[in-house]
């Protein structure tokens, strides 16, 4: 049975104990660390993901209550998913999508349109459905970037979704309330798709960041999966923003 979250804190007790959570783009990376993040601490997890594949596997690692592969991106699957979901819900943490950089005037409508629904619409129609599933008091997390923050020719639309995400989750924190909303901004996390992005270059870009860090490493998804952890079981936080960075944007 899940239970209302609760503003107190008993340290002899897992702080999501009897409550569920849902990763929408749970199959790896900063989604799939959250679920084990979140199952350490006591929640049922439910995950999707596109690849059936990678999702089985994920489920495995993390004993998860079930799974769900579709694309994430197709608003009847989306709805529909919601719709068989066994009961109500704790949270909901949407890591689906991925940047899309390039020149401005080389993008195309359609191709401008895909870059703001992998963020901003994706996350407007989980939106809608956590309003009639996630319990009072429970979390829509949603993950953004800093890396677009800097306004740098060849980053596309990335600096426009960067900008606007901030009040576009004050605006959903006030319209789910008590159903709280917040977003996370990570920096270059350590991940499956940093390694798609970046190919050839990834142990490159480790080294760098190695290097120019205050922290002196690399963010990993688990640096990232103890922020989410936090923000779900802290009550008190809605409608804000957080960066996980490791200091990348104090040094460029």
């Amino acid at each position: 049975m899940s239970s209302e979250p609760s503003a107190t804190y008993d340290p002899r007790t897992p702080a999501l104990l009897g409550q569920t959570l849902v990763v929408i783009g749970g199959s790896a990376g900063i989604g799939l660390a959250t679920a084990g993040h979140a199952r350490a601490e006591g929640a049922s997890v439910i995950l999707t993901g596109r690849d059936p594949e990678r999702l089985r596997t994920a489920a495995t690692e993390v004993e998860a209550l079930g799974t769900a592969a579709f694309d994430a991106g197709d608003p009847a699957r989306l709805r529909r998913f919601f719709q068989e979901l066994p009961g109500p819900i704790d949270h909901v943490m949407v890591t689906a999508g991925h940047p899309s950089y390039g020149r401005l005037l080389d993008m195309d409508s359609d191709q401008a349109r895909e870059a703001i629904s992998e963020h901003m619409v994706l996350a407007l129609e989980v939106a809608r459905h956590a309003a009639g599933t996630v319990r009072p008091g429970g979390t829509l997390l949603l993950l953004g970037g800093t890396g677009a923050r800097r306004m740098r020719a060849g980053l596309g639309i990335a600096p426009a979704v960067t900008a606007a995400l901030p009040a576009f989750i004050a605006g959903l924190a006030l319209e789910l309330a008590p159903v709280r909303v917040n977003l996370i901004a990570a920096g270059f996390v350590d991940t499956p798709l940093s390694a798609r992005l970046l190919g050839d270059g990834l142990d490159a870009r480790r080294e760098e960041l190695r290097t120019m860090l205050p922290i002196g490493r690399v963010v990993v998804p688990a640096d990232v999966a103890a922020l989410a952890v936090h923000i779900m079981t802290n009550t008190a936080l809605t409608g804000a923003t957080y960066d996980v960075d490791g200091g990348q944007q104090l040094v460029g």
